[in-house]
This record gives C-alpha cells, sequence and structure tokens, in this order.
C-alpha cells in the first residue's frame, strides 16, 4: 500500500480519488515508522511553505530512509517544492533537500499574467522518466500556485507562465509535480498510473 502523508496542507480526499482510479490502495500513516512499511510514500499539499513544518525531524528521517531503501516518492504541488532546500515563502524553513534549489514567487513577465498560477497549462517535455512514460506532448494539467522550483537537471517536463519553471521533475525514484494530476485528467491519471507501477514492482 501507498503512504498517503497527512500535515494538514492537501486535499486527501481528491487525491485519493486520483489514485483509486490509479488502481492503487492508500493508507494515512498516523506515525513517521508506519511509512517503513510502504510500497510508495506520496506528499501532497497546497498553499503556504509553512505548513511543511508540521514535517518534523521524525517524519523527514523516516521518509529519507525509506527513499533510500528504495522505496518511490512522489510530491504533488506544495509537496513538490518540499523535495526541494527551501522556498522563499518561508525562508527560515528548510525543504526534505532531496532535490538541490530554492522555490521562488513566479513573475508576471512581459505578459503580466495573473499570479497565482490557477488553471489548465500545457507542458514541454524536456527529459525522460517512468513517471511520464506513455504521456501525450504538450498535454493539458491543471495548476494552482503562486511559487515554483527553477529548471534544473531534474526537470522532465517544464511550463511557462509569465515564466518557465519545472512542472515535473524526476531522479531516481523521487518525483514531484507542480500541478495536481487528482484534477488533471488523462494525463494525471497516466502520471498516477505511472508511479503505481512503480510502487507495484518494488
Amino acid at each position: 500500500m501507498i503512504a498517503l502523508v497527512d500535515y494538514g496542507a492537501g486535499n486527501l480526499a481528491s487525491v485519493r480519488k486520483g489514485f483509486d482510479a490509479a488502481g492503487a490502495e492508500l493508507f494515512t500513516p498516523s506515525a513517521p515508522a508506519d511509512v517503513a512499511a510502504a510500497s510508495g510514500i506520496v506528499v501532497p499539499g497546497v498553499g503556504h511553505f509553512g505548513a511543511t513544518a508540521a514535517l518534523d525531524d521524525n517524519w523527514r528521517a523516516a521518509i529519507r530512509v525509506a527513499v533510500g531503501a528504495g522505496t518511490p516518492l512522489l510530491g504533488i504541488c506544495l509537496g513538490m517544492q518540499w523535495l526541494f532546500d527551501g522556498s522563499e515563502e518561508a525562508p527560515d524553513l528548510a525543504g526534505l533537500g532531496l532535490l538541490r534549489g530554492n522555490c521562488a514567487r513566479l513573475r508576471p513577465g512581459e505578459a503580466a499574467v495573473k499570479i497565482p498560477h490557477v488553471g489548465w497549462n500545457t507542458l514541454s517535455m524536456t527529459g525522460a522518466s517512468p513517471v511520464v512514460d506513455g504521456l501525450e506532448p504538450d498535454s493539458f494539467v491543471y495548476f494552482t500556485h503562486s511559487y515554483a522550483v527553477p529548471v534544473t537537471a531534474d526537470a522532465v517536463a517544464t511550463c511557462t507562465h509569465g515564466q518557465t519553471f519545472a512542472a515535473i521533475v524526476a531522479t531516481g525514484h523521487v518525483f514531484g509535480v507542480q500541478f495536481h494530476p487528482e484534477k488533471s485528467a488523462a494525463a494525471g491519471l497516466r502520471i498516477l498510473r505511472n508511479f503505481v507501477a512503480m510502487c507495484d514492482a518494488r
């Protein structure tokens, strides 16, 4: 079963519904030690980066140990940002640090787009990873965020809204999506199914 981490900052009901459609069984760990038995770990989240403070040192250590043992990890929206070093939204709060870089507020750019970025936008594929296997080029996915991570070597897809940012990241068996796959129709379901398949293969 896949562990869906609840730290009070995510719409767990919609995430559960998305994974149910992908054929996965989820459980919500009540303590950090519970993730050791999981076939995969999902960290969802919406809102302010400060909410990740609820994932204290015990949660961080447990997730790091699980990832080190080969457990796939997926961060969704705020959960993806937490995989990085930190965010200027809460500069005194460290992220998990499995991916290098810091989140920053989106800039409107010359197009003067509205921030936060809310709605459907297209993905531009920039790399390969099992998490995006079968994903159609220029797929539309659903975003709602004001902060984003920069495009680094770990980005396998980008999006542009005022500026270009990493929309999907992958390194080893650590993955992150800035959008909400559970609200992104066929493209989101494909990503969830790919992640579930990796968890089932352990």
